[in-house]
C-alpha cells in the first residue's frame, strides 16, 4: 500500500482568547469614566472665588487630567484584554492519503473522430471530448497516481504511473489519431495496462477501459487478459464511446479538404460487459456528452481514497505583552502625576 503524504502548516495561526467573554468588561470602562467625570472626588482646597487660583497654573497644563486618565482606562483596557489570554496559533496538518493507482486506457482509432460529442454546444470528436472529461478525473484525484496508455492497432504508453498530475495532463494533451496503425486491440491495451499495474504495492488497482469499436487486432483476446489482470487483484471499468447506428466522420481528399460521409461502426459492448464482469468493475454507457460526464463523475464516487488528517495546534500566550504595556502606562501616569503634572493636595 502507498502512500502520497502532505503537509499543510499555517505559520502564522489564528488570534484568539482563551476567555473571550472577559472582554466584555471593555464595555464598562466608557461608563467608569463618565461616572467618573460626573461625580469626581471632592476638591482637596475650598476657594471661595476660583480667580484667585487662576494664575496657579500654566493653561498648557489644563488637559493634564484627561491625559492621566487616559493612561489609567488605557491600562485597565490593556488588563483586561490580558484576562482574556489572547493566543496566537499554530495549526500543523499531517494528510496521510492512501491512494488509489489507476491505469487510463483510451481508444485513439480513426473511429475516435466521429464528431457526436459536444464541448461547449459546438460538434467534438469522441477523442476530443474524452480528453476534457479525463483531465477533470484526473485534477479530481490528487492523491492517487495515474497512468495512461493509448491504444489502436497497438497500446503505446503516453505517461508511466504517476502523481504528477501536471506533467500527466501535459502528455494527455499531446495525445492524438494516428500515431499508430488503425484498428482497435482491445486485449493488447489491458495486457499492457495491467503489466504496468502488477508491480504496484497499492491496495487498490484500477484499470479505466474506453473504447467505441470490437477487438479486431492485437495478439492477446480482450477475455483473456481481463482473467489474466483479475488475477493480479486489478478492478476493471469499461466505458463505451459514442452513438449507435450511422455517424458522421470527417474526412479528407486528396486536395486536404474536410467532407463529411455516413459511417456504421462494429461497436461490441457485450465484450465490454463482460470484460467488467471478469474485471469485478462494472460497464457504462456513454452515448453522449453529458452520459459520459456522468461516467467519470460515477467512477470517481466508486473508488474514493482514503484520507486521514491529523491536526497539531500549538498555541502560544500573548497576554504579558498587555500586562507589560499596561504596567507601563500606570507607571507613566504615577510619574506624570508627582512630576510634570502634580496637582495641589
Amino acid at each position: 500500500m502507498h502512500f502520497s503524504q502532505g503537509i499543510l502548516t499555517t505559520p502564522h495561526g489564528d488570534f484568539s482568547f482563551v476567555h473571550p467573554w472577559v472582554l466584555f468588561g471593555l464595555l464598562g470602562l466608557p461608563l467608569l469614566a463618565w461616572l467618573r467625570g460626573r461625580f469626581g472626588g471632592s476638591p482637596g482646597v475650598l476657594f471661595s472665588s476660583t480667580s484667585l487660583v487662576l494664575k496657579l497654573g500654566q493653561p498648557r497644563r489644563a488637559r493634564s487630567g484627561s491625559l492621566l486618565a487616559a493612561l489609567i482606562y488605557g491600562a485597565m483596557a490593556l488588563f483586561i484584554i490580558a484576562l482574556a489570554r489572547p493566543q496566537l496559533g499554530q495549526t500543523l496538518q499531517h494528510i496521510k492519503a492512501s491512494g488509489i493507482d489507476i491505469m487510463l486506457v483510451l481508444d485513439v482509432s480513426g473511429s475516435m473522430s466521429t464528431e457526436d460529442y459536444t464541448i461547449g454546444n459546438q460538434p467534438a470528436s469522441r477523442l476530443e471530448a474524452v480528453k476534457r472529461v479525463t483531465e477533470q478525473f484526473i485534477e479530481g484525484r490528487p492523491n492517487d497516481r495515474i497512468g495512461i496508455i493509448a491504444f489502436a492497432g497497438r497500446p503505446y504508453l503516453v505517461s508511466p504511473i504517476t502523481l504528477d498530475h501536471e506533467w500527466l495532463i501535459q502528455n494527455l494533451d499531446r495525445v492524438q489519431l494516428g500515431l499508430v496503425e488503425d484498428g482497435t486491440a482491445i486485449g493488447s491495451a489491458l495486457a499492457a495496462a495491467a503489466a504496468r499495474l502488477k508491480k504496484s504495492t497499492a491496495k487498490t488497482k484500477l484499470i479505466v477501459l474506453l473504447t467505441d469499436g470490437s477487438n479486431n487486432a492485437g495478439k492477446v483476446m480482450p477475455l483473456t487478459a481481463a482473467e489474466a489482470t483479475q488475477a493480479l487483484g486489478i478492478r476493471i471499468y469499461t466505458v463505451g464511446a459514442g452513438s449507435n447506428g450511422p455517424v458522421s466522420v470527417p474526412v479528407k481528399d486528396q486536395f486536404g479538404r474536410v467532407f463529411y460521409k455516413q459511417v456504421i461502426f462494429d461497436f461490441d459492448e457485450k465484450l465490454l460487459q463482460d470484460i467488467a464482469t471478469i474485471g469485478k468493475g462494472r460497464y457504462f454507457r456513454a452515448a453522449d456528452s453529458t452520459s459520459l460526464d456522468k461516467t467519470f463523475k460515477e467512477i470517481d464516487k466508486l473508488e474514493k481514497s482514503k484520507i486521514e488528517i491529523e491536526k497539531n495546534v500549538n498555541n502560544q500566550d500573548f497576554f504579558w505583552w498587555f500586562v507589560a504595556l499596561g504596567t507601563l502606562l500606570l507607571l507613566a501616569e504615577m510619574v506624570l502625576s508627582q512630576s510634570y503634572f502634580r496637582k495641589i493636595p
